[in-house]
């Protein structure tokens, strides 16, 4: 059991669907331009015990960051008591993202009421984005974007509750949200899927590249390394070390959490690949840092309890 390597999966998705909690995409409303395409296979229950189930051979889960599932926008509170309810039960998982309106005056209650939760951590919001980076001046300025002071408040009230924000835009808009960080120094941001560079022309790379530079800058800012598919095309896992690779590069060891987007990802790629691939960037990139990426950062940056997380012997 000595040579067994810890894990916590930084980023995972659960769901029921047994009606107590409403998922609009999952049930009845399938979203015709979903980034990974036809995502019937994973409109179905995935619990804990079907994690568990991923975890290959040779690992340990040690534990777990469940991040909100775009249940219906008036039950985030109460997807925030299921999962408590489901951790206390299972031992699974052992913090939980959020949501909560942003832009609106019941923010900051929705906020405290979620609090209640041992397991809450902070939210993901996603902002208001554009489909690529040539249209990304249309939505500028916009209601609910990176620029709407009233939307960005938000962000305030979290760094005022010491919570963390979740951070999903595409490529093409890491430098709007360095920028509104600029004015949150206190802010913790953990960045979802390696910045999302769906453009993969030499171009995109290279804006994707320069604008996680910018975001790198913040000292408050870490990466999940998860979920590189693309919208429209095939997975690449040639091209996708070599991203991972990068994103450690800029990012630095510390600031790198193992994280799986399952079950979404699974759409693509299996956990044991998917993982094996973050091996061998740690292999490249960071070879003396593996436990730090596979484990102990997702304890830093989500205030995870290492020492209730030890299990003797592993």
């Amino acid at each position: 059991m000595n040579d067994v390597q810890r894990l916590i999966d930084s980023h995972h998705h659960l769901w029921r669907l047994d009606g107590r909690i409403y998922y609009p995409w999952l049930s009845d409303q399938i979203v015709g331009d979903f980034f990974l395409g036809d995502y019937a296979a994973i409109r179905r229950a995935f619990l804990p015990l079907q994690l568990q189930g991923l975890i290959p051979q040779g690992y340990r889960l040690l534990g777990s960051v469940h991040c909100e599932a775009e249940a219906d926008r008036t039950q985030a509170c109460d997807e925030t008591a299921w999962v408590a309810s489901l951790s206390q039960r299972e031992g699974l998982p052992c913090a939980h993202v959020g949501w909560a309106p942003f832009g609106t005056a019941r923010c900051a209650a929705w906020l405290e009421r979620q609090m209640s939760s041992a397991l809450f951590r902070g939210v993901r919001v996603k902002p208001v984005t554009a489909a690529s980076a040539a249209q990304r001046d249309r939505v500028n300025g916009s209601t609910g974007s990176l620029q709407d002071a009233n939307w960005c408040a938000g962000l305030t009230l979290l760094e005022e509750r010491n919570l963390s924000w979740d951070l999903r835009v595409p490529a093409w808009h890491l430098a709007d949200a360095a920028k509104v960080l600029e004015h949150r120094p206190n802010l913790r941001v953990v960045l979802n899927h390696c910045g999302l560079p769906w453009d993969r022309s030499q171009a995109g790379l290279g804006s994707w590249r320069q604008q996680m530079e910018i975001l790198a800058e913040n000292p408050n800012v870490c990466v999940k390394l998860s979920e590189l598919g693309v919208p429209g095309k095939d997975w690449n896992a040639e091209q996708n070390l070599r991203l991972l690779c990068q994103v450690i590069e800029i990012f630095g060891p510390q600031r790198c959490l193992f994280a799986s987007n399952m079950p979404v990802s699974g759409l693509q790629i299996s956990y044991s690949q998917w993982l094996a691939l973050i091996e061998e960037a740690i292999r490249i990139g960071a070879p003396t840092a593996r436990d730090d990426i596979l484990w102990r950062n997702a304890c830093h940056w989500y205030r995870l309890d290492e020492k209730r997380l030890f299990i003797p012997g592993l």
